[in-house]
């Protein structure tokens, strides 16, 4: 079974997270959540480790562009998973495993849109080991 593991800030994504569950709007199975204080503390340490775990893929969620509740965690978080993504081929990771998305706390069905379209692109990848 492919397993993806979600970090998801507390302030915006998590909230739409926790409202998808409230909606009874489902999402695979296969995602894990973790609440942070903020997206822009998941350093790429973290995502690494998520990937050497046995992770398939993994996503940082923050707040939409110009919400963050600390200015620009959400900034910091998405330049970095950039980053990151750029150096994952040297590591025998292929990019697309990686991705960060912004989520309003009220977008609900915008979360399980982007949670199933990730799902099936890790399922179109296969499992890394």
């Amino acid at each position: 079974m492919t397993r993806i593991l979600g970090f998801a800030c507390q302030w915006c994504a998590y909230k739409a997270i926790d409202l998808a569950g409230q909606l009874k709007l489902t999402y695979p199975d296969s995602i894990r959540i973790v609440r942070v204080p903020c997206s822009g503390r998941v350093d790429a340490e973290l995502i690494l480790s998520a990937f050497k775990e046995g992770f398939d893929g993994v996503f940082v969620a923050g707040c939409p562009e110009n919400e963050c509740h600390y200015r620009c965690g959400n900034v910091y978080a998405e330049r970095r998973v950039k980053i990151l993504k750029s150096m994952l081929h040297s590591m025998n990771i292929e990019p697309t495993r990686l991705e960060f998305v912004g989520i309003s706390s009220s977008d609900a069905p915008g979360f399980v849109r982007f949670a199933r379209m990730f799902h099936e692109r890790i399922e179109k990848l296969g499992k890394r080991w």
